[in-house]
């Protein structure tokens, strides 16, 4: 199984002055010492001035725009910032969380910085928190859209999670929903 963006964000903060030739601590004060501001120009200096790859410069970007630290291992944190600006959308992705573990068993919740992904051996539902609806993305393959099933419009996921549906309240989570779900969880897990 893949590694999680928790586990490669641990091993580069472990092993950073081995492959950087520097530690966490050190990149963070050579990025603050650099006068560059914006996200995309500190991770475009880290990589063509530093030498860095894209993956070392966007942990380190990430942690040093997080006050220093971490921002995938806490995944309680994680998934709480995505309900920073929507606090009222709380009980209801709880709810559809809820229907969507209990549904497949073997399923976890896995917070992304971006999205929130519902994963068994693959990713087959993501998820993004907007102030009035949930966006719940799936992978539908070539399946037409509708009024009701959308063309994905996440930020964050994979291209495969190609469709979406929003909800508003609970209620709309129906038969029709619960089937949307299967199918995209048998094609990401078909062998």
């Amino acid at each position: 199984m893949a590694k999680t963006s928790a586990e490669l964000e641990k091993e580069f903060i472990d092993t950073a002055r081995e492959k950087t030739g520097r530690s966490l601590k050190e990149w963070l004060s050579l990025v603050g010492t650099s006068g560059i501001q914006k996200r995309n120009d500190v991770q475009d200096w880290l990589k063509k001035e530093q030498g860095l790859n894209h993956m070392q410069s966007q942990f380190i970007v990430g942690i040093y725009l997080n006050n220093g630290n971490p921002v995938y291992m806490d995944e309680t944190n994680l998934l709480g910032s995505h309900f920073a600006k929507c606090p009222g959308m709380r009980m209801l992705f709880d709810e559809i969380s809820t229907k969507i573990i209990s549904l497949f068993h073997d399923t976890q919740l896995v917070p992304k910085k971006t999205y929130l992904s519902f994963t068994a051996t693959r990713e087959f539902v993501a998820i993004n928190i907007m102030p009035n609806e949930i966006r719940l993305g799936l992978d539908l393959g070539d399946m037409p859209f509708d009024n009701i099933i959308q063309k994905s419009r996440l930020k964050g996921p994979m291209p495969r999670i190609s469709h979406m549906v929003t909800i508003t309240e609970i209620n709309q989570f129906d038969q029709k929903f619960t089937n949307l779900i299967e199918e995209s969880y048998k094609r990401t897990h078909h062998k």
